[in-house]
């Protein structure tokens, strides 16, 4: 199928979502940086006017970049499939990925950004408020690092571990499933890293680990901008049956369990 997006259309778009997610984290670290609420929603997840105001910093640039694009956050409306169903391009974002990190003050939280064509990341864009960091990437341009205090670039790529080496395991920081706690224990030659939000994705990409398996639920836009950072990097990141994770392919908005790897060829079927 035709590609809707040339290679030159992705570098132009990849500036300007770069300046949103950037312009987003600002938001996101003016709320950081003082008292705040925490609201509960329907789900029970926490929400704070920190969600909100990236939300709508996000949302109001993507419409003006190309406003014919359909755009899926956490914090928006969530069409039904019936509509869904005949995207065929579309953005999906995650405001403020983990927002339990927010609350708790520990720094781990991102901005995801991601374009979505015939049901892949083809780009991706990764804020780290924080950090001063952005991670992102696009099919045929490359995965990459900003650093916004030295305003410096670097390409990113994955690590191939050797079997001597030990392999370092990326798992979430709120969200650990007991089974998964019982396989990783079960196991030698590994080193266990918790992480929040995304930024478990990031590190496989930046060669800083391994392996990230994650039994549990997780929404499609928690994973689909660092996806593609991490696939265009050289990783993969599959379902448990094997198949590249995809999207918008049914009513629930819910990831079935995955694995991410920075070795396509690593055999992790140890988590099954």
């Amino acid at each position: 199928m035709l590609e809707l997006f040339t290679k030159q259309r992705k570098q132009e778009l990849l500036e300007q979502v770069i300046s949103i997610a950037i312009e987003a984290g600002g938001e996101i670290m003016q709320v950081y940086s003082g008292e705040f609420e925490v609201e509960t929603k329907k789900d029970s997840s926490p929400i704070t006017i920190a969600d909100k105001k990236a939300h709508q910093t996000i949302v109001s640039g993507l419409m003006q970049i190309q406003s014919d694009i359909p755009i899926l956050s956490e914090e928006g409306a969530h069409l039904p499939f019936e509509i869904r169903k005949n995207w065929r391009t579309y953005w999906l974002i995650d405001p403020l990925d983990g927002t339990k990190e927010f609350i708790n003050r520990n720094g781990e939280f991102t901005v995801n950004i991601a374009l979505i064509e015939d049901g892949y990341p083809i780009l991706g864009v990764v804020g780290y408020p924080v950090a001063n960091k952005v991670y992102f990437a696009a099919t045929d341009i490359g995965t990459f690092e900003i650093d916004l205090k030295s305003n410096s670039r670097q390409p990113l790529s994955t690590r191939s571990a050797k079997k001597s080496d030990i392999i370092k395991v990326v798992a979430s920081k709120s969200h650990m499933d007991e089974r998964l706690q019982v396989a990783l224990e079960s196991q030698t030659g590994i080193e266990t890293i918790a992480v929040g939000s995304s930024l478990k994705l990031c590190m496989l990409a930046k060669g800083e680990a391994d392996f990230y398996p994650r039994i549990g639920p997780t929404s499609e836009w928690d994973i689909a901008a660092a996806q593609c950072v991490l696939e265009v990097a050289g990783g993969r990141v599959l379902t448990l049956d094997g198949k590249r994770v995809s999207y918008n392919q049914k009513e629930s908005l819910v990831n079935s369990d995955f694995v991410a790897l920075a070795n396509p060829d690593y055999d992790w079927g140890w988590i099954r």
